[in-house]
């Protein structure tokens, strides 16, 4: 299983961005995919996951600002990230689990005035 998430860069605070995600070697339509992040210094945290029927849950930090959403066709994942603070500065990597976890290599976001 490959994840490749693409989209990051440096967003001013209350900026948006659009992170993308493709995946191959499985059948991503049958698990649930996600995006978790991670700070300098700081442990890798969950963001947003999204199970085959479409049932999404957000992490309370960016609940009412990200959304998620998934292309079962195309094995594509997507986070719009709304209103970014820069507390939101991470490199946010993709997710899937089906009989296990892999995460992709990730992107940069970096929210700064």
């Amino acid at each position: 299983v490959q994840l490749q998430a693409c989209g990051g860069g440096l967003v001013q605070p209350g900026g948006s961005l659009r992170l993308s995600c493709v995946g191959s070697g499985t059948i991503f339509s049958l698990g649930i995919m996600g995006w978790y992040r991670q700070a300098p210094g700081k442990q890798r945290e969950l963001v947003a996951i999204m199970n085959s029927g479409g049932s999404a849950n957000y992490e309370h930090y960016v609940k009412g600002r990200f959304a998620i959403s998934r292309d079962n066709a195309k094995n594509m994942v997507y986070l719009q990230m709304n209103s970014l603070k820069p507390e939101d500065t991470a490199k946010y990597s993709c997710y899937y689990y089906g009989s296990r976890a892999f995460w992709g290599q990730g992107t940069q976001v970096t929210v700064s005035s």
